[in-house]
């Protein structure tokens, strides 16, 4: 198949690429300013495309000849992101969705999170609709995103389908380095109170995409997400003492809403990065919990790493 990916520079665009490249796919690896990885840079079986996500009249061209496309680009890590998620989460993704229905690709493959339904927990999971009320601005924009996306599919020829993966964990995927960094130092915190979190190994959210692109019959919302739930507290605790490093600190919930407040000032003014914001640390404070009975039936019947301590091995 020839596959065009979004995103292919950066985090999981990379390990993605790589596990496609293992099952013999052509990849048309979508890039704006970052570089694709050299290793999957030089494979002959790779194009490298460049383009704005935001200019729509060449995206036609993008995906022309595409057989299915994973979306998984987007914007971490600015500050005030209520003022560019609505383009980059919702605009960008309407411009890539009408190429990919004017060019007739055959599967659209968005990469979701079960926030998009709002607060959820194990006594009442995520199902999987498209009426979820959350709370944060990136949850919002990602489901709105969704529902543009089954609204312009409609009696065409190119199948919708959105992955809604756990928070994903594994050697060398981001947000976990940065928390092994952090516990080193002594610098992580976290609130005190629970807050739920649905994980998914790294290999498994590879296999899920994997079976969602290759498979013919795949369409609609899937929750992707490994057997047992746990508290976000459990989990960098778990991490801490797999590690060999201090718990994380427990601090008050209003003490992160003040670290992102002066992260973003600070990005603002310098024109720089930001590590934290206040909308990031709303979706990280909602609870996330999605049944997956769907995926077992159709996309991935059983887990390589089914719970965190199945796949503490992957850390």
């Amino acid at each position: 198949m020839r596959i065009l990916i979004t995103g292919a520079a950066g985090n999981l665009g990379t390990f993605l690429s790589r596990s496609l490249l293992e099952r013999s796919h052509d990849l048309r690896l979508l890039v704006h300013h970052k570089n694709v990885a050299p290793d999957v840079a030089g494979r002959r079986s790779v194009q490298i495309r460049r383009a704005d996500l935001a200019i729509s009249a060449k995206l036609n061209s993008v995906c022309h000849d595409v057989d299915c496309i994973v979306h998984l680009a987007g914007v971490l890590f600015a500050p005030r992101p209520e003022k560019f998620l609505p383009t980059t989460n919702v605009a960008y993704v309407q411009n890539l969705v009408s190429a990919a229905v004017a060019t007739n690709v055959g599967k659209f493959i968005l990469i979701s999170f079960p926030h998009v339904e709002g607060e959820s927990s194990p006594e009442k999971p995520a199902l999987g609709h498209l009426d979820g009320q959350p709370s944060s601005v990136h949850a919002r924009t990602r489901l709105e995103a969704e529902q543009q996306l089954f609204r312009a599919c409609q009696h065409t020829s190119t199948t919708p389908v959105v992955l809604r993966a756990g928070m994903i964990y594994g050697r060398g995927v981001l947000m976990i380095e940065a928390a092994r960094w952090l516990l080193r130092h002594r610098l992580l915190a976290v609130w005190r109170e629970p807050t739920w979190e649905h994980l998914l190994a790294l290999p498994d959210f590879l296999r899920a995409v994997t079976a969602a692109v290759e498979r013919s019959k795949i369409s609609g919302i899937y929750n992707v997400a490994d057997d047992q739930p746990v508290t976000l507290q459990e989990f960098l605790d778990t991490l801490s003492e797999h590690w060999g490093y201090p718990k994380p600190w427990r601090c008050p919930r209003w003490s992160f809403y003040a670290a992102a407040s002066c992260c973003e000032a600070w990005a603002t003014m310098f024109h720089c990065r930001s590590p934290l914001t206040r909308d990031f640390v709303r979706i990280g404070m909602s609870s996330s919990v999605a049944d997956t009975s769907r995926m077992k039936r159709e996309l991935l019947l059983r887990l390589a790493y089914p719970t965190l301590r199945d796949g503490l091995e992957l850390l």
